[in-house]
């Protein structure tokens, strides 16, 4: 198999405010929109990230499935946490549903929610500490 792409599709039924939450906070553009599924895309550089919002309700999705999102963590790994605390949280005005904070295991961060629910774990490496060095 050779894989072409792969990325995400988000079940929303807030397809207009997740849209804006990933454009105007994590630099995503609009590719594709319909009022029933948002085509995203980050380019950075050589590396291109992508995201789809689509109304989970609509017809291509099975009749069993027809549900939004749940339980879903997206991890966006960043060269400077801090930064992005300040950005996002202190200067944004975002609520974070997890504070920043350094893990023994290895990351600094924090955690957001997104419109639609999804959490979004804003991340930077670290050394490990304790039993995970």
């Amino acid at each position: 198999m050779t894989l072409n792409s792969f990325y995400p599709v988000l079940g929303t039924t807030r397809i207009a405010a997740a849209r804006d939450f990933y454009t105007r906070w994590f630099g995503f553009e609009i590719v594709f929109e319909a009022d029933w599924y948002v085509s995203l895309r980050r380019i950075a550089g050589e590396r291109s990230y992508e995201l789809a919002l689509l109304d989970p309700t609509h017809t291509t999705v099975p009749a069993g499935y027809r549900k939004p999102v749940q339980g879903l963590l997206l991890n966006f790994e960043v060269d400077d946490v801090d930064a992005e605390w300040e950005r996002l949280v202190v200067q944004g005005g975002l609520s974070p549903e997890l504070d920043i904070c350094s893990e023994d295991f290895g990351q600094r961060h924090f955690i957001l929610a997104a419109p639609d629910g999804v959490l979004v774990d804003v991340i930077t490496e670290i050394p490990p500490a304790g039993e995970y060095a």
